[in-house]
């Protein structure tokens, strides 16, 4: 495990090694709706175990999504699975390198994150991060529940967009309102989709859109 001292901005890496970086707090008010969004393939497009800065592009839509909840002040939270950390393919240096990438991306246009979350666990990672199915690893809530912790969100109300199953099944599993499953990044692969279709429940709004560019206006916390 190699890390860079000191940590970037807002970042700590817990005592489950699991990345929790808040970037700036909304203004003080009651608990606001959040919108959770997963890095690759909806922020970023999907490059197999993404660690280089030149291997780092933006979708088209992204910026806008994230500047429209900017201007609404509602929290904007990335929680991004990091199994090639776990897996020992590149470590917390190139991710922050990446990361700080798109933060400068991202501001460049206008728009922010409150907050990121990273979880390097996986079930063949190395040590320290091979503890099996942990609790920060989507489609678990561990990093949204961190981010509530840290922030005044309203669980209840907020959404997140992800291009897994697993991504919707966090956002199911944290007491959300609803996910998106984006058909970008590895949104076609076989069962995504119908995985996450299946976490869909009277309490759980389950939508699908082509990219991030296409689920927004369907999110009530966006739309007109």
């Amino acid at each position: 495990m190699t890390l860079v001292n000191p940590l970037p901005f807002g970042a700590e890496i817990d005592a489950e090694h699991v990345w929790c970086q808040v970037l700036t707090r909304p203004p003080a008010r009651p608990a606001q709706p959040a919108l959770f969004l997963d890095r690759d393939g909806v922020i970023v497009e999907e490059v197999h175990y993404l660690h280089k800065v030149e291997d780092t592009r933006l979708v088209p839509g992204a910026t806008d999504a994230i500047r429209r909840a900017n201007e609404r002040g509602l929290p904007v939270v990335m929680v991004t699975n990091q199994a090639g950390i776990g897996r020992g393919i590149y470590d917390w240096p190139e991710f922050i390198s990446v990361q700080e990438h798109i933060l400068n991306e991202l501001a460049a246009a206008g728009a922010f994150l409150n907050a990121v979350f990273a979880c390097p666990h996986h079930d063949n990672g190395r040590a320290p991060y091979h503890g099996r199915d942990h609790e920060a690893r989507k489609p678990n809530p561990g990093m949204l529940l961190r981010a509530a912790d840290r922030l005044a969100i309203d669980v209840a109300a907020s959404w997140i967009v992800g291009d897994r199953s697993g991504d919707v099944g966090a956002g199911r599993n944290a007491g959300l309102a609803g996910g998106i499953h984006v058909l970008s990044g590895h949104g076609n692969d076989a069962g995504e989709r119908a995985g996450s279709e299946a976490y869909a429940s009277t309490d759980y709004r389950v939508l699908t859109a082509n990219s991030i560019a296409d689920a927004w206006p369907q999110i009530p916390l966006l739309a007109d």
